[in-house]
């Protein structure tokens, strides 16, 4: 039977439908609409506000298992449920800089996990292991190292169809390798990363259109060297990802991100551990501890984030003064774009899945939806 969701307004992603009607079938969105339409079971959400789930495209754990540290169909389940809780419907498991073997064990985990569940884990975020070990952060630096032909090869054919995103630092790539990438279908983004603007905007022309973490782990602006963050910000082709939770960058200077960038800042979580639970963990040579509400090393160095897609939403709109419609955009639709799967989610729209976030008007109430 169909359901139809009532008395709510309607975040399509393109517009905003007060009073809008959500019909769903086989949970996928029929259409949106004024009116109830016959033979429909409604469900009413008390004058909330519904949009699409938001995405995540960076994410590490979810409340229990790190995905680098246990690449495997359980730590791909924490993510998913954790994430469930915060609103999001959408993931991309990141596995960080480790072993060809890893990498390896990660794609396969999220090809089995696929088989077994259709659900909203779209794929896989590959960060690194081709990085600058100058801006390596918080990854491992026995494990970053240069690439070569036959190993991008070889995760390029393995991870075809799984491998969504991958983080490279674009400067420790010949040209040959840079068009192997970005031939292959898998999104490609310039992330720890020691590249000079020229060498930036060199990426970017050849086709990279994403970075990982705007303001980390890359080359700062100087008013003589504009590095990555200069050339991301002045590009209007290139989507700029951004960690807000007052520490992995100043609100301040996430305010002049949104005035440069506009509809092509999106939102992530680059959560360590969702929750709050895990408050110590150590992986090989990894290590953090969760100090007032922030993940940090032993050196004092973040060593990932612990806020959810709902905390970077909130921010967005009490940080960066912006209206909650933007911000709900810069949580889905902006992230789908980003990855370019635009045409798959991140609306509410015909033929699209019927996962959704309700939400009330000062977002203290934000809730997943899977029909």
């Amino acid at each position: 039977m169909k359901q139809a969701i009532v008395n709510c307004t309607v975040h399509t992603g393109d517009e905003i439908i007060e009073n809008g009607v959500v019909v769903i079938e086989n949970s996928v969105v029929q259409s949106v609409q004024k009116e109830l339409p016959e033979n429909c079971a409604p469900i009413n959400l008390g004058g909330n506000n519904i949009a699409a789930g938001f995405i995540d495209i960076h994410i590490n754990g979810g409340e229990q298992f790190y995905f680098t540290q246990s690449p495997t169909e359980e730590a791909i389940h924490d993510i998913y449920e954790s994430s469930l809780q915060y609103g999001t419907t959408h993931v991309l498991p990141c596995l960080i800089t480790s072993t060809h073997e890893n990498i390896l064990k990660g794609i396969e985990a999220i090809k089995n996990y696929k088989v077994k569940y259709n659900n909203g884990v779209i794929g896989m975020h590959l960060e690194g292991p081709f990085i600058n070990p100058v801006k390596r952060g918080a990854h491992l630096a026995k494990y970053v190292r240069t690439p070569t032909n036959a190993e991008l090869e070889e995760i390029i054919r393995y991870g075809k169809g799984v491998i969504k995103l991958i983080t490279i630092a674009p400067e420790c790539f010949t040209g040959e390798q840079l068009d192997m990438m970005l031939e292959s279908g898998i999104v490609v983004s310039s992330g720890h990363s020691n590249a000079t603007y020229e060498q930036a905007q060199h990426a970017f022309s050849k086709g990279i259109t994403l970075i990982t973490h705007l303001f980390n782990a890359m080359t700062q602006f100087g008013h003589r060297s504009p590095g990555l963050v200069g050339a991301s910000l002045s590009n209007d082709t290139v989507y700029t990802p951004i960690i807000l939770d007052g520490a992995h960058c100043d609100y301040a200077a996430a305010r002049l991100a949104y005035k440069c960038k506009k509809d092509k800042l999106v939102l992530i979580s680059d959560a360590l551990f969702l929750s709050k639970k895990k408050k110590e963990f150590i992986w090989e040579g990894f290590n953090a501890r969760l100090e007032n509400g922030f993940y940090r090393n032993d050196e004092g160095n973040l060593a990932g984030a612990a806020i959810s897609m709902a905390d970077a939403v909130r921010n967005a709109v009490l940080e960066l003064n912006i209206p909650v419609s933007e911000a709900i955009k810069m949580a889905t639709c902006r992230a789908a774009s980003a990855i370019k799967m635009e045409e798959q989610v991140g609306k509410i729209k015909t033929g699209f899945p019927a996962t959704f976030v309700q939400f009330n008007h000062d977002l203290s109430f934000v809730e997943a939806m899977v029909l």
